[in-house]
C-alpha cells in the first residue's frame, strides 16, 4: 500500500501490510520502474498509551462511587452520578478510561477509522486507549449525531468503544438527550438523508454527572438548599423516563470531609492500576462466558448466565414489585448482578447479596 505522508501514522496502523510513503506521483512511478525506494512508515508502540492518563488514586473517599465506577468497568454499564458541586462525579468520571480494558486490535482500528472519516487526527501516543468525549451541555443534537448534506460521525460516533461524558445533565436540551436513546440500546446510529443513508458505529458508555437540584445543595449537611420541591421536580423532570431507564446504575457522590482532603492517601484510596487488575479478571470471565460483556448480553442469554435459585428468585420479584421497576429495568438489574457476581470470583448462581447491591443502584 502506497500512501501520502501525510497519511503513512495511520496506515502504519493496520497489520500485515506493507506500506510505503511517498511525497508525489512521480515518486510512486519511479518505485514502480524500480528505480527508486520508497520509505516505510515509522512504527507505532505496542501498547499505544493505555496505561496513560488520570489515576483514581488523585480522588479521596467516594468509596461507593469507586465501587460502581468498578462496576461499571467490568461490565459496560451505564452510570449516573448525582451529587453537590465539587463533590468529585468530573473527576471520577475521567478516571474511568484509566480501569477498562485497553482496545484491542481491532477495536482500536474501529476506533481509527470513526476518527478519520470525521476528519480528526488519531493520537497515536494513545491509540489503544479508550476513548474519552465530552461535549458541552450546550451541544447540539446535531454536534451530538452528526448531519448535513454530507454526514460524519457525531460525538456519540467519536466515543465508539469509549466513554461519552455529559456533564450537568439537565442542562442539555431535552430533545438532545432523547437522540441518546436509540443508540444506547442498538450501539449504532442511522442517519437518514434525500440522498443518502449512513450508519455509524456508537457503543459508547454513557456516564453522566448531575446536580440534585437547581443550586446543587439539597441534602447537603454544608449549604443550605433554596429551591422549592417545585423546582427540584421541574429540574429533574428534564431527564425523561424512558432514559433514566436505560441507565444501569445511579449512585450519590456526596461531599468528602475536609480533613479527609487533606490527609494520605488510605488503603481505600487505590490507584488505577490495582483497579484495573480487577476488572480485567472480572472482564475475563464475562467474555469466557458470553464473549461479550454482561451489558451486551442478550436477554436470551440472561435466563443462562444470570440463573437464580427458586428463593432468591421470589426475593428478587417481590422487591422488583415493590419498586414498581419496569422490564427492561429487570434485565438491567440482572446484567449489573451479573457483574457484581464476577467481580465476587463469578458465582454460577446469583446470590441474593448481588441482587440487592444491583436493586440499590436504580434509586433515582
Amino acid at each position: 500500500m502506497v500512501v501520502p505522508r501525510e497519511n503513512a501514522a495511520e496506515a502504519a496502523l493496520v497489520p500485515d501490510v506493507d506500506v510505503r510513503v511517498a511525497d508525489t506521483l512521480a515518486e510512486v512511478c519511479g518505485w514502480l520502474r524500480g528505480a527508486q525506494e520508497l520509505s516505510a512508515p515509522i512504527g507505532i508502540p505496542s501498547d499505544g498509551g493505555a496505561d496513560s492518563g488520570p489515576d483514581l488514586s488523585d480522588v479521596r473517599g467516594q468509596l461507593q462511587a469507586r465501587r460502581a465506577l468498578e462496576i461499571t468497568a467490568v461490565g459496560g454499564h451505564h452510570l449516573l452520578l448525582m451529587g453537590p458541586p465539587g463533590t468529585g462525579k468530573t473527576m471520577l468520571a475521567e478516571r474511568l478510561p484509566g480501569i477498562l480494558p485497553p482496545l484491542s486490535e481491532s477495536e482500536a482500528l474501529e476506533t481509527c477509522s470513526v476518527l478519520s472519516v470525521a476528519g480528526q487526527d488519531t493520537d497515536l501516543a494513545q491509540w489503544r486507549r479508550r476513548p474519552f468525549r465530552a461535549p458541552h451541555h450546550t451541544a447540539s443534537a446535531v454536534a451530538l449525531v452528526e448531519g448535513g448534506s454530507y454526514p460524519r460521525p457525531g460525538e456519540i460516533s467519536l466515543a465508539h468503544n469509549g466513554v461519552l461524558f455529559l456533564d450537568e445533565l439537565p442542562e442539555f436540551s431535552r430533545h438532545v438527550l432523547e437522540v441518546l436513546r436509540e443508540p444506547m440500546e442498538s450501539g449504532h446510529i442511522v442517519i437518514s438523508r434525500a440522498a443518502r443513508q449512513s450508519t455509524f458505529p456508537a457503543q459508547f458508555q454513557l456516564v453522566a454527572a448531575m446536580n440534585p437540584c437547581p443550586c446543587g445543595y439539597v441534602g447537603d449537611p454544608r449549604q443550605r438548599c433554596h429551591c422549592t420541591p417545585d423546582q427540584i421536580q421541574r429540574y429533574r423532570s428534564r431527564i425523561s423516563g424512558p432514559l433514566l431507564d436505560r441507565i444501569d446504575l445511579c449512585v450519590e457522590v456526596p461531599q468528602v470531609p475536609l480533613a479527609d482532603l487533606g490527609s494520605a492517601r488510605s488503603v481505600h484510596d487505590e490507584d488505577s492500576a490495582t483497579v484495573r487488575a480487577r476488572v480485567l479478571k472480572a472482564r475475563r470471565q464475562s467474555l469466557m462466558r458470553a464473549g461479550r460483556p454482561n451489558a451486551e448480553i442478550s436477554t436470551r442469554e440472561l435466563e443462562r448466565d444470570c440463573a437464580l435459585g427458586p428463593v432468591e428468585r421470589h426475593w428478587f420479584e417481590t422487591a422488583l414489585e415493590r419498586l414498581g421497576l419496569s422490564a427492561r429495568a429487570y434485565h438491567r438489574v440482572l446484567r449489573v448482578a451479573r457483574t457484581i457476581a464476577d467481580l465476587d470470583g463469578g458465582a454460577a448462581l446469583l446470590e441474593r447479596e448481588h441482587l440487592a447491591e444491583a436493586l440499590q443502584y436504580r434509586r433515582f
